[in-house]
């Protein structure tokens, strides 16, 4: 079998993202939200609202999910559902009162809780990690536009 120098680093990426999301995801659902229910609070605030296809780019939540927590998001009058003047077929996901209410509570208490974890990092690492990241994300679009 052909060695896969690659390898370790796809492992060392999913196990840093695994422990990322368990850490991150704690603090969320201390505020009784899912990470899901978070992202979109996080995505939405200071906008004027998005379109469903903004918010699953800008979230990364399959359509299909996305649908479901924004009903029961809706629901907890968090969020609303507003036609979208300029393609009447869309509808533009807005966060309510209620919902900017909690997004000017809980994500600046979230940042602080992430910076803690954060801040055993020097400045120039994080920089390193993005630009390092970002280059990997480039390998994989690229690739996927030839193929």
């Amino acid at each position: 079998m052909p060695s896969y120098p690659f390898l370790p680093l796809i492992r060392e990426l999913a196990s840093s993202y695994q422990a990322f999301e368990a850490y991150s995801g704690q603090h969320i659902r201390s505020f009784g939200l899912t990470t899901c229910q978070f992202d979109i609070i996080a995505t939405l605030g200071n906008t004027a609202g998005l379109s469903f296809r903004e918010l699953g780019s800008k979230t990364l939540i399959t359509k299909g999910t996305l649908t479901g927590v924004v009903d029961r998001m809706a629901e907890k009058n968090l969020v609303r559902r507003i036609a979208d003047p300029d393609d009447g077929r869309s509808q533009i996901v807005a966060l309510t009162e209620q919902g900017e209410v909690l997004f000017a509570d809980v994500f600046p208490r979230h940042l602080q809780y992430l910076s803690e974890a954060f801040s055993t990092l020097e400045l120039d690492e994080i920089k390193q990690m993005q630009q390092m990241l970002h280059r990997l994300g480039g390998v994989f679009k690229q690739n996927k536009e030839k193929k």
